[in-house]
Parts: C-alpha cells; structure tokens; sequence
C-alpha cells in the first residue's frame, strides 16, 4: 500500500463525537513509551503526524487520521502509567474501553509491546480483554533494532507461551517492528489493505 494522504480529522474524548463516516478504522495502543507515535509516523511517511514525546502518557485523546481518503488510522492514548492525575487517568482509560466495545467502525486493534522488555503483565491483561470482548486484535511489538535478534525471538517465544497458557488456541497475528529501520512497515500496510480490499467486494456484493 502506499500512503498518498494522511490527514488528522479530529481528536476527542467521546466516542460519540467521532467521525460519522463508514470507513474502516484501525486502532493503535499499547502502554505509555512504548514508541506508538514513532510508530505511526513511520507507517505514513510523516515525521509529524503523530507527535512524539520522551513524556509517557502524552496522548490523553482519540486522535483520528485519514489515511488515503478510505480509512482511518486511530491513535489511542496508552494504557498503563501515565503522569497525570488518577481522574484524569480514570477519564481516559474508561473512553478506551468505550472506543472498543462501541466503536462500530474499528476493524482491527494494533496492541503494541516493547519487544526488550520480557512478558509484562499489564499487556498481557490487555491482549486478555481483547479476547474477552471479541475485538479483532493483531500484535506490534516495537523497538526491534534496540535488542540483537536471538533476543528479539525469545522474548516473542516468551509471549507465544504466556499467551497459549492463557486458554488461546494459537498465538495472535503478529508483527516486529521498528520505527528507526522501518522495519514491518510492509507487512502491517499490507495486512491492512487485505482487509480494506476484502470489505470493499463484500460490500459490493450487496
């Protein structure tokens, strides 16, 4: 796929106040820090659309950008630690949870995990409540090129069985990444206009 626009549309806190259109949305989240803006940037070709920030918990919004003019790329805040206070932690947090379980546009979930760190708990409890919710969900790990490769599939083989261990059948859709290299940029785009591709005939079947 290649990205010709990318506009931002919007940010908010209400789920009720996103865009109206019938587009696909593909949301990105994962813990505070965990290099989601690098990310985005990366994946457009846009060395600012998401801004970045060395402060965790930043983005405090729903920030939606228009990818294309055809779907929209959604930019969650992170869950997790966040210096802000705990009502406005406990704001934020609850329009997530609201974003996935009423946001009849979203078609898929970005979860996003530093692949240095080993399993952590809060993302697994996250990749969990996916599940649970039924949310289509792939999984990103980040920051590929700061660790060497032997590293890298440990620690993955390291989630594969925490993750199997957790009553799934098989272990998510996964893709490794790094904003710095660009490295998964392909293989996430293309995973997207898949299924951009495929909902575009099932619609014209009708």
């Amino acid at each position: 796929m290649k990205i010709n626009t990318a506009d931002f549309i919007i940010s908010n806190s209400e789920v009720s106040k996103c865009p109206n259109e019938p587009l696909p949305e593909y949301a990105f989240i994962g813990r505070s820090n965990v290099g989601k803006s690098s990310l985005i940037n990366m994946l457009t070709e846009r060395k600012k659309l998401a801004k970045t920030s060395a402060r965790p918990g930043k983005t405090q919004l729903i920030n939606h950008f228009k990818i294309n003019s055809n779907w929209y790329l959604v930019d969650l805040p992170g869950y997790g630690y966040a210096k802000v206070s705990k009502k406005t932690k406990a704001v934020f947090q609850q329009f997530i949870t609201e974003y996935f379980e009423k946001r009849e546009q979203l078609v898929c979930a970005f979860v996003l995990i530093d692949i240095r760190l080993e399993a952590q708990k809060i993302d697994l409890e996250f990749i969990t409540y996916l599940g649970e919710t039924e949310v289509p969900f792939c999984i990103v790990f980040t920051k590929a090129d700061k660790i060497g490769r032997t590293k890298v599939d440990s620690h993955i083989a390291a989630y594969k069985k925490k993750i199997l261990a957790n009553n799934w059948a098989e272990m998510p859709q996964y893709f490794t990444t790094s904003a710095t290299e660009g490295t998964g940029r392909d293989s996430i785009l293309e995973f997207i206009d898949e299924i951009n591709e495929q909902m575009f005939k099932q619609q014209n079947e009708f």
